[in-house]
């Protein structure tokens, strides 16, 4: 991340793809918060599909790596999304509203250092394309959820 950060210019954001939900304490393997605005960056994806799956990270626990990323100044690319199954069964609002809602409170009033990312994790690899209108309907959606929830 440092030899990124030292060699794009400045007007180029550099993110780290993951923080762990703590400062300090036993984190082999993980980076923390801290760590990663050392070394000069200022953002961190969290909640991707990867991590909740091979690493089986819950809605909770991304929330709560979002709430610690922004209590230490760092911004947030979060994502939320649903699979194959998800969408196949028609849990495609279910499973974004479900993992929106748990980001809520992590983000409180620091909307403005968060980017809602919405990755249909069902047209990844698997040979389906999302259409510009399944886009559209899930972010409404989303949007829907957050006017309702925020105001």
């Amino acid at each position: 991340l440092a030899h990124v950060r030292a060699t794009v210019p400045k007007t180029i954001g550099v993110a780290a793809q993951n923080c762990w939900k703590v400062e300090k304490g036993a984190l082999t393997g993980e980076i923390s918060a801290p760590m990663i605005k050392d070394v000069g960056v200022d953002w961190v994806i969290l909640g991707h599909s990867e991590r909740r799956t091979i690493f089986g990270e819950s809605d909770q626990l991304v929330a709560d790596k979002v709430a610690n990323a922004l209590q230490h100044g760092l911004k947030v690319i979060a994502c939320i999304g649903e699979t194959l199954e998800e969408r196949e069964s028609g849990k495609t609002e279910e499973v974004v509203f479900r993992q929106t809602k748990a980001l809520i409170p992590a983000i409180g009033d620091n909307w403005k250092n968060v980017v809602l990312a919405y990755e249909p994790v069902w047209a990844i690899g698997t040979g389906k394309t999302a259409s510009p209108q399944q886009v559209y309907f899930t972010l409404f959606s989303i949007y829907a959820l957050l006017h309702y929830s925020l105001v």
